[in-house]
């Protein structure tokens, strides 16, 4: 029996529902991520990397569900949009959790006890990250295009907090001749948050066409998928 436009909306809903949990599970990632960075915490850091698993888990849920809404309802206009940019987001999620990974990776080998006010940079970048992820899920709950420009306006933020750490470490690579591995995975790490970063500003840009409709793709985040 064909599906009632009710209970067709509420699969649409279903969509944005599993979409967002899964943004809220990469969030609490990058978060547990840092939080084992800071404080040179393996165990916490296990625990991350073996939770991407669910993450992995998730985008193949989302992906399976909207294949089966396509084949059996044929949606357009905006119903077709919010089955796409459900594709979509997930897949910026799905990455960000990848990098949520490479943090918590990172942190099996990294030593925190070493000067950890020169740490602070690393930390902010990574408050500042989970700001604008957190910012670009809520928007997509409340499909709000408001909410999801201010995400975008964020991102000039973080390209200051970026290039602010990078000259930091980047200085501190000679001053600090023994501790340059370190140096180097803060380096790293300092390049995942952008990205994650880059992957919220991509989030708020498909918030914003689910809708209007309208296409915005700034030019530097075309070239910021990984």
């Amino acid at each position: 029996m064909k599906k009632t436009r009710q209970e067709y909306i509420r699969d649409l809903q279903t969509v944005q529902d599993k979409v967002a949990i899964m943004g809220e599970t990469a969030r609490q990632a990058l978060h547990k991520a840092m939080k084992s960075l800071m404080e040179s915490d393996r165990k916490l850091a296990g625990e991350v990397m073996k939770a991407d698993d669910a993450i992995d888990d998730m985008i193949i849920d989302i992906e399976d569900y909207c294949l089966l809404l396509i084949a059996k309802q044929q949606p357009i206009a905006h119903d077709l949009r919010v089955i796409a940019t459900g594709f979509k987001i997930s897949t910026d999620i799905e990455r960000i959790g990848d990098h949520a990974y490479d943090i918590a990776k990172t942190a099996m080998s990294f030593d925190a006890a070493w000067e950890p006010e020169k740490l602070q940079k690393i930390s902010s970048l990574g408050d500042y990250a989970e700001a604008m992820l957190e910012k670009a899920i809520e928007a997509y709950r409340r499909r709000d295009v408001v909410m999801a420009d201010e995400v975008r306006k964020m991102d000039q933020g973080m390209d200051d907090l970026v290039t602010k750490t990078f000259y930091m470490l980047s200085g501190m690579v000679t001053e600090v001749a023994e501790r340059q591995k370190q140096i180097t995975q803060l380096l790293f790490v300092s390049r995942f948050l952008e990205r994650i970063g880059d992957h919220a500003v991509n989030i708020a840009e498909w918030i914003i066409y689910l809708e209007t409709a309208e296409r915005i793709h700034t030019q530097k985040h075309t070239k910021t998928s990984v």
